[in-house]
């Protein structure tokens, strides 16, 4: 049953101008694939799925269910995989069918339903199995027996399945994701699949607003969000079960869609809703009502209904394995014989383990076109660019394609001028939510093209959870064979040292250092030339997760010698705040602009006070050059650190940072004793900006005191 939910009926023959001619492509896809082959397609998706969770052998049933079939401990998750199957089936002749030079992309926001998005792939030969370039049984045994293969796969929605372009453990942003995916892509549609689990979390809800954002920023591709309103989160009734159909309707057109609701009961008549969504795509960000498909099947569909009088289905029973012990208990097995039986799966399967021809009439047919990187847009990083500014090298950044800044409504305050006239260019989207900011940058930088996220160092600490996530989500791609991706880009600003005590938290570089993934970078560049050539590499590099702190206020400019020393090793000395023959008896190290201020008046009071004194001045220019090398590609070697810190002085560091997480990479070198780190520290309550820095002990006159000390200690 289907039904359209408006207030109005604004459906033109072709909403999207600009857009490939979805709307015809899914009426020829209609017209060539029968409706049987597209549920065929669809059982063998749920067959194969099931079959994963419970079978060791005889993959399609070729005789009647045997208790030496099964495996000892069924595990992995039913529930989604139904109406999850049930949109690939019916986007699969769509594929086939899609207009020339377009492209369309499957985003999977239900992390578990792992065991469907490999059946997809090995019905669409993208899973070989046993070696072979062609499906065989032995191909079929091995998908269904290892499951849930930790070491190759894992048992749920990440990037090592072939197809998939985001971890669905990472539970909200897949709408969001997707409209970073269709992004200056005019040809690219974007499917996400929501579970209404996922509505509840801020960055869906968020995510339905977010779009109008992106109003006269470009020429876009479109989404088509489809809801999986199962009724159930895995513990319980999801939030919109609870709403009637007319206020699923209010709340959908509320935000600008027009719902499409279907419950799956009627195949006929859910492509014919598709064909109407289809037809109603607008462009992303385009003024008008865009179509959003809620389909109602219920979780586990086609599932067992009950067992020996026990509930199944409707419970979250549904959402793992609905029979726990088959082997042991004779009602499950019966059961789970019946239930496999009921898909026909010996009709949908070869005795060579090769779909059926009427499974093959539905499938997309040749693999969707892979994303094509932009190439890499090179900008001058050494100190022939230290006259420009963050700003400038943002402006020459997008003079060629394939580039966009996202900021939580904070461009101006953080002194971006990204237009010479002082207006905001169409290739910077801002937004009040870190965390969309950050799932557009993900869709857009998956998809081959370069971003920057640039906001306050208070609020960044928002989206830590999304970066964690997005690290694991990039190390699954690169161990599939998937590198070369434009970095993630972060510019941190606004610091706290210069704002108010509730704008005060640099915690973001302390998690992201903490999780010692050897693609982190944390620059902490002394000046704003000095930010702006760290920049231009930033977005010229590949495969990292780099994060500048910078003060937006600018300030004093230190020469340029050290500089290319500090982009290439990571820390310099700086010889004109240098001065003593010989050995050093303490070592003064900076890293970021506001500490090299405060600790080069330091030097300079230390020079004249204690003449006689050896002292060495550097400074950091990449935090992770602290760590071990086994650790961080970027450490500094055993003799480099030797020639900067010295061997057996004491060493005065000043960190923009918690200087919590400085010491712990020098502590995994070994190094921490001689260390004394100072940072960031909350003063407690409001303080001014000069009583902030006494009280971490990062004032000139503070650290030239500590200094003081140090030298004094050393000599006993």
């Amino acid at each position: 049953m289907t039904t359209a939910l408006s207030t109005t009926d604004p459906r033109p023959a072709q909403a999207g101008a600009g857009l490939p001619d979805w709307g015809r492509a899914a009426a020829e896809a209609r017209a060539a694939v029968p409706d049987e082959a597209v549920d065929a397609y669809w059982r063998a998706l749920n067959y194969l799925s099931a079959a994963q969770l419970y079978l060791a052998d005889n993959p399609r049933l070729a005789r009647p269910l045997r208790h030496e079939d099964l495996k000892a401990a069924p595990r992995g998750h039913w529930g989604v995989c139904p109406p999850v199957n049930y949109l690939l089936a019916h986007l699969g002749p769509l594929t086939a069918h899609r207009p020339d030079d377009s492209e369309l992309l499957v985003l999977h926001g239900a992390g578990h339903a792992g065991p469907s998005a490999l059946a997809h792939a090995y019905l669409n030969q993208n899973l070989p199995q046993a070696g072979s370039d062609a499906w065989t049984l032995a191909d079929l045994r091995a998908l269904v027996a290892s499951f849930p293969d930790a070491q190759r796969f894992g048992s749920e929605i990440t990037p090592l399945i072939p197809g998939i372009r985001h971890t669905g453990g990472q539970l909200g942003p897949a709408l969001a994701i997707a409209q970073g995916m269709a992004l200056d892509a005019p040809h690219r549609l974007v499917v996400p699949l929501i579970g209404d689990g996922e509505l509840e979390t801020g960055a869906t809800a968020a995510a339905w607003l977010a779009r109008r954002a992106l109003a006269g920023s470009g020429e876009h591709g479109a989404v088509l969000p489809v809801v999986l309103a199962n009724g159930l989160r895995m513990g319980g009734p999801s939030l919109l079960v609870g709403l009637t159909g007319e206020e699923i309707g209010a709340y959908f057109t509320g935000l600008g869609y027009l719902p499409l609701v279907a419950d799956g009961s009627d195949l006929p008549d859910f492509r014919r809703l598709l064909g109407e969504a289809f037809t109603m795509l607008r462009p992303l960000g385009e003024a008008g009502p865009q179509p959003v498909v809620v389909l109602t099947m219920p979780k586990g569909h086609t599932g067992p209904e009950h067992v020996a009088g026990r509930q199944i289905a409707g419970t979250p029973a549904v959402h793992k394995t609905p029979l726990a012990s088959p082997l042991e208990d004779d009602a499950e097995f019966a059961a789970l014989a019946d239930w496999l039986a009921s898909y026909r799966p010996a009709e949908l399967l070869t005795a060579q383990g090769r779909p059926a021809d009427l499974v093959r009439q539905a499938l997309p047919g040749p693999a969707l076109k892979p994303p094509v990187a932009q190439p890499a847009v090179r900008l001058g990083t050494g100190p022939q660019r230290s006259r420009a500014d963050v700003s400038a090298v943002l402006r020459a950044r997008a003079e060629h394609p394939g580039f966009r800044l996202f900021s939580p409504d904070e461009i101006a305050s953080n002194r971006l001028r990204l237009d010479l006239d002082g207006s905001t260019p169409d290739w910077a989207v801002e937004i009040l939510n870190e965390e969309i900011c950050h799932a557009w940058l993900q869709g857009y930088t998956e998809t081959g093209r370069d971003a920057l996220l640039a906001t306050y160092e208070a609020f960044a600490p928002v989206n830590t959870s999304l970066l964690v996530q997005h690290l694991k989500h990039r190390n699954l791609r690169y161990a599939a064979g998937h590198a070369n991706l434009p970095s993630v880009n972060y510019l941190i600003t606004s610091l706290g040292w210069r704002n108010t005590y509730t704008h005060q938290n640099p915690g973001l570089a302390s998690a992201m250092l903490e999780l010692e993934d050897p693609s982190v970078h944390v620059y902490t560049p002394a000046d704003a030339t000095r930010a702006a050539a760290v920049l231009a590499a930033m977005l010229a590099s590949r495969d990292r997760v780099n994060f500048l702190i910078t003060d937006k206020h600018g300030g004093v400019s230190f020469p340029p010698g050290p500089f290319r020393d500090e982009l290439s090793r990571g820390a310099a000395i700086w010889s004109h705040l240098s001065f003593g023959p010989g050995r050093p008896d303490l070592v003064l190290a900076s890293a970021g602009d506001i500490p090299a201020r405060q600790l080069a008046d330091a030097a300079s009071a230390l020079r004249r006070t204690r003449a006689a004194t050896t002292i060495r001045y550097l400074h950091i220019n990449d935090l992770t050059v602290l760590g071990p090398a086994g650790t961080w590609p970027a450490a500094l070697t055993r003799q480099a650190f030797t020639e900067l810190f010295g061997d057996n002085c004491p060493v005065l560091l000043a960190v923009p940072t918690f200087p919590g997480a400085v010491r712990a990479l020098l502590a995994a070198r070994g190094e921490a004793e001689r260390f004394h780190v100072v940072g960031y520290r909350d003063p407690g309550r409001p303080a001014s900006n000069d009583r902030l820095l006494e009280h971490a002990d990062l004032s000139a006159p503070a650290l030239s005191a500590r200094a003081t000390r140090l030298i004094e200690e050393n000599r006993r």
